[in-house]
């Protein structure tokens, strides 16, 4: 099975949407060739499975496949394929000191992303039927930050979703430009359609400051929304999740119930929603609006084309519905790379999907700390 051969399947099942279910049995199906594609094109990783001792052609069930630890991407070019066609490298943020501090993304095919993005976002952040909307983005452009994978997704996002008045307002130094954004801000506040406003937690947190300081609020156009990642990223300083949607209500105007967690990773191609804004359906079929969840009982949920475990740290055995447990995805837009990757963020399966509870503290779990040996050990073998 080629590359091009898989890919064309996998985008068929995006181009389906989000609300398109993929049974467990296609799912499962094409994760095993995707695995052993990738295990035959990828020396890096399919050094890792072999230390590991599986045989690809024995493994029948996704759940098997090896995940590879996220910091993996650091320590070795990852690319299932010729690495000569890489479209873009993506590397994660933090540190500037060389390959060392950053993990690489590198994607062949940058269609996959694309089709994978757009309507998974659209379903959780434009409900209600919406084509278009302003996109205001506390984010540098993806030309201030051409390997920022967030940058590309919504430079997307804005390219195919967002009105003529949508934008960037974060500068390549990572510094607000407060004026230009409080400009359209007003022109926001001033319009009738709703308004979608995109942030790192970070970033977010800093504005909410920032007009604090100033003493200048605005309240957003009814239905308006907020998109905020995460990603405190080491920062001196983190405000806790109520905190942080208490300072956006009263800076924005928008309520906690139109406010979106966005789970991503740069080693991964698809994100994971929190649904509080999108439809699902009656018994009947017919669209309904999610009910408000409180922000203890909020899950995420990702794409018919990824799956999510919750793994026993020690073993790296699933885990029973609630327990905490460390994240897994298998995300089939990852074709390019590694669609196993094993995360060290911590979580808990419930019903639609899993809580995300944070960072593991302290040392690596011991489950994945043995993954990540294997796999430096294999690259070793093969050097």
């Amino acid at each position: 099975m080629t590359f091009q051969l898989l890919a064309e399947e996998i985008l068929g099942i995006l181009r389906r949407g989000v609300d398109e279910p993929l049974p467990d049995r296609d799912f499962n199906d094409l994760a095993i060739r995707v695995f052993r594609f990738q295990c035959r094109s990828n020396p890096a990783y399919g050094g890792f499975v072999a230390r590991r001792g599986v045989k690809p052609e024995q493994v029948k069930r996704w759940e098997k496949i090896p995940f590879l630890p996220s910091r993996a991407f650091k320590s070795a070019t990852l690319v299932s394929g010729d690495p000569e066609n890489v479209e873009r490298v993506f590397r994660t943020s933090g540190t500037t000191r060389g390959r060392e501090g950053r993990g690489e993304h590198h994607v062949v095919e940058l269609a996959l992303y694309r089709e994978s993005l757009l309507p998974n976002f659209k379903v959780h952040l434009l409900p209600q039927g919406r084509e278009r909307s302003m996109v205001l983005c506390l984010l540098p452009s993806p030309h201030a930050a051409a390997d920022s994978s967030l940058s590309f997704m919504m430079g997307e996002v804005v390219r195919v979703l967002g009105e003529e008045d949508s934008g960037f307002f974060v500068d390549s130094d990572g510094e607000i430009e407060a004026k230009s954004f409080r400009r359209s801000l007003q022109a926001a506040a001033g319009a009738v359609e709703p308004v979608l406003v995109a942030g790192t937690a970070f970033s977010l947190a800093r504005w909410t400051e920032m007009a604090m300081e100033s003493g200048w609020t605005t309240r957003l156009p009814e239905g308006s929304s907020i998109m905020e990642t995460g990603g405190y990223k080491g920062r001196s300083r983190e405000l806790p999740r109520a905190d942080l949607y208490g300072a956006l209500e009263a800076a924005f105007g928008v309520p906690e119930s139109h406010i979106v967690n966005e789970y991503g990773m740069t080693e991964l191609l698809s994100q994971l929603y929190e649904p509080v804004l999108a439809e699902t359906q009656d018994a009947n079929g017919h669209g309904r609006k999610a009910s408000p969840m409180a922000l203890a009982e909020r899950f995420h949920r990702g794409p018919p084309w990824v799956r999510t475990r919750v793994l026993n740290p020690l073993t790296l055995e699933t885990l029973p519905l609630g327990e905490l447990g460390v994240l897994a995805h298998l995300d089939l837009g990852n074709l390019g790379s590694v669609a196993a990757v094993l995360t060290e963020d911590l979580g808990r399966e419930v019903p639609g999907g899993f809580q995300l509870l944070g960072r593991s503290p302290g040392s690596e779990p011991r489950g994945c700390s043995l993954a990540m040996e294997d796999f430096l050990a294999s690259q070793v073998a093969e050097s």
